[in-house]
């Protein structure tokens, strides 16, 4: 297999520089639209003195008595305000935003008192209606004014990312980040949501967005990219019909005979191109979600479900639905437990052929046959089978919590109602792979007929659907 051609310097910055100057005339002529519009845009890390203009365009656009004309031109002006300024201006945007524009809290005490003194039912009821509408901070008023402008959803979705990174260090920007997933949750239900199929016949701009926002294989070119949309592949993903042009989710499916067990096999360039009419598998080997700013908003899972149902229409002869997934969390887990003093790692044969290959004790050994750039047949032999116990353990026992997996893949596809099929030795020897995962790559099976009795399995007591063959090697250690 050949390596393609790598994507040019620059390439991902200067897709998402012409949505932002797209995005950015657009609202300019909203906001020139409309008469009673503040104009002037405050200096990039808006001091302390240009704060009293951002307030007044603020409240602006909380300004009753506006036109819907208007009111959506002050919006606009609100956000081309905010695209301007630099990140510290922008932190003293979100800032201003969340301090000045929080909930009354003197107005819900009151609101409160008078709710429990309340002893009739109808006025129980209405002071009810009014608390409800004093917990809701005017600045959520605020944020759904950009429901109407063209990209003003993306605008909120990728605010929301500025604030899951700033809202760690102050608890008034994490207040706001918090009214604001609550807000999207609403706008993005799984109802809201539309699957569609990716081609290579689907727009240039949609399809240099799969290549940025690919997360799990690295799409390293156009040719990289048509191959994985060619006959015997599938891609979906989930669009909101305001973010028309923005992929929330998408996974990339191969169409093959028999389930695969080594990613590289399915990247190759030069394999023929299979009959998806002929095979009998639909693996799953890449999910990557699109936007960060939608964070804790789950689709993957209603996803999964979507493609599994409209391929078993589309290719009836497909009976296997199952992942090729990576380990993200294997090595990390297994360096702990070696630094942490673990005896238990290895089994005597084990330690004897790994203290031949090297002057450390056997778990020191293990870390540094592991973490060699290379590996030659006789260290690939040697680890071979500790590794492949050792994950079968990590997958099926350890925890990050009583009942939660500890891998996030394997959660992930647990909660789903998959079963951990099969672990394949060296499935992903990429730089990436070999140091998250050791290379090993796992299989989780979509039994339709098990889905949900899976699903309910490890969600009410935490138990693991494996198949025998990994329970097994989990039980050898």
């Amino acid at each position: 297999m050949t390596d393609p051609a790598p994507v040019p310097a620059g390439f991902f910055e200067g897709v998402f520089d012409r949505t932002l100057t797209n995005l950015r005339i657009a609202w300019r002529e909203i906001a020139g639209s409309a008469r009673g519009v503040l104009t002037g845009t405050p200096r990039p890390d808006l001091p302390g003195e240009d704060e009293s203009r951002l307030r007044a365009q603020m409240l602006s656009c909380l300004n009753g008595q506006s036109g819907g004309v208007t009111a959506r031109a002050r919006a606009a002006e609100l956000g081309r305000t905010y695209l301007a300024l630099d990140p510290s201006g922008r932190e003293r945007f979100l800032q201003l935003l969340a301090r000045e524009f929080d909930v009354d809290h003197e107005e819900v005490k009151r609101r409160c008192k008078a709710l429990a003194a309340a002893t009739e039912p109808g006025e129980r009821s209405a002071e009810e209606r009014t608390l409800r509408t004093a917990l809701e901070p005017p600045r959520i008023t605020l944020l759904r004014q950009f429901n109407t402008l063209p990209e003003g959803v993306k605008f909120l979705v990728d605010r929301r990312a500025e604030l899951l990174g700033l809202g760690g260090r102050d608890p008034l920007l994490s207040g706001l980040e918090e009214d604001l997933k609550r807000l999207l949750a609403n706008w993005f239900d799984i109802g809201f949501l539309e699957l569609q199929r990716i081609t290579w016949e689907s727009p240039a701009a949609l399809l240099e967005k799969l290549m940025v926002y690919e997360a799990v294989h690295e799409i390293r070119g156009w040719t990289d990219l048509k191959n994985r949309l060619d006959a015997d592949r599938r891609c979906f993903a989930f669009f909101h019909p305001r973010m028309p042009d923005e992929p929330l989710i998408f996974v990339e499916v191969a169409l093959v005979s028999g389930m695969a067990g080594n990613v590289h096999a399915l990247l190759d360039e030069t394999a023929p191109i299979g009959d998806p009419h002929t095979a009998d598998a639909a693996i799953f080997y890449s999910i990557s979600n699109c936007q960060r700013g939608l964070a804790g908003i789950s689709f993957g899972d209603f996803l999964i479900k979507r493609v599994v149902d409209a391929l078993a229409i589309e290719l009836p002869r497909i009976k296997i639905f199952a992942t090729l997934s990576p380990v993200p969390g294997f090595c990390s887990w297994l360096e702990r437990q070696v630094h942490s003093g673990s005896h238990d790692l290895l089994l005597p044969a084990e330690r004897i052929a790994i203290a031949a290959h090297g002057d450390e004790g056997s778990e020191g050994n293990l870390l540094a046959l592991l973490n060699r750039e290379s590996r030659d047949p006789q260290i690939a032999e040697v680890l071979h089978e500790p590794l492949m116990r050792l994950c079968a353990r990590y997958l099926l026992r350890e925890k990050a919590r009583p009942g939660r997996a500890l891998d996030p893949v394997a959660h992930f596809h647990l909660t789903n109602g998959a079963r951990v099929e099969r672990i394949n030795w060296l499935g992903d020897v990429s730089a990436k792979g070999l140091q998250q995962s050791a290379g090993i790559m796992v299989n989780y099976l979509y039994r339709l007929g098990e889905i949900e009795a899976n699903h309910e399995a490890y969600r009410g007591e935490g138990r693991v659907a494996a198949s025998s063959t990994v329970r097994h090697l989990a039980r050898t250690g």
